[in-house]
């Protein structure tokens, strides 16, 4: 005897569903990062849409998303614009990063439980693919190759929603980043591209080494800009000194 109820959507259709918005997300997620879609640039729901050859839903969706993570601007009656990141924005995004890794570290020993065998090697091919994209002058390369180095690496902090919240950081910086950087063949010189011997302390489980060199990165990062950006170079609560390992 019919129940009476409308039949179920079938599992693999969300699911499908939820993916095309999650591809939406992160191909939008690419062009910001590499400065291709410019700051301040508005679009509608409509023209992502048709962009990309999907259906209006998953591209609100996406775009909705990337909005709360601030990689896009809600302009009411307008649609979404991408945001103009100011060099006191660039400030902030690397203040959070150096309190969240500090913070990391002042509670004690980072988790590295993930160097199984296969750890290292992955980090160190994802390091390798960075340093030659900087040295190369190839931004999209790097920018893509660096992201995925770090969202690696963010296993290290032991916690999901802390890599997850570093791994937006890093998408702001390199669309703040990416607007002075493209067009330049210079890019070692004004990114961090130290990469592979981060990966060496990790190996060796060099705790202090590992901090020494993250706070290096952020300070760093705020020297490299400063300077290409003609701005004033700012002190902030990461710039100090790294915290000591651990006794027994």
């Amino acid at each position: 005897m019919p129940s009476g109820r409308a039949p179920e959507r079938p599992f693999p259709a969300v699911v499908q569903r939820s993916s095309l918005r999650e591809q939406v997300a992160g191909a939008l997620r690419e062009e910001l990062m590499a400065g291709r879609l410019a700051a301040g640039r508005h679009f509608t729901v409509k023209e992502i849409a048709e962009l990309y050859g999907v259906s209006a839903t998953p591209v609100r969706e996406a775009l909705v998303d990337l909005a709360a993570q601030g990689l896009l601007v809600v302009e009411q009656g307008r649609g979404f614009a991408v945001p103009r990141y100011t060099w006191d924005d660039f400030i902030d995004i690397v203040e959070a990063r150096s309190l969240v890794i500090d913070g990391i570290f002042r509670r004690g020993r980072p988790r590295m439980a993930f160097l199984d065998g296969t750890a290292v090697p992955s980090l160190r091919r994802r390091a390798d693919a960075a340093v030659r994209a900087a040295r190369t002058g190839q931004l999209d390369v790097l920018v893509g190759c660096d992201r995925r180095f770090w969202a690696e690496l963010g296993r290290f902090a032991g916690n999901r929603r802390i890599s997850d919240y570093l791994d937006q950081l890093r998408v702001q910086y390199w669309i703040f980043a990416s607007a002075y950087l493209r067009g330049r063949e210079d890019l070692a010189a004004f990114c961090w591209s130290r990469h592979l011997e981060l990966v060496e302390r990790i190996e060796a489980r060099d705790i202090p080494g590992v901090h020494r060199m993250l706070v290096d990165y952020n300070d760093e990062s705020l020297r490299q800009m400063s300077m290409l950006c003609g701005e004033p170079l700012p002190q902030v609560p990461g710039q100090r000194a790294p915290v000591p390992e651990p006794g027994p």
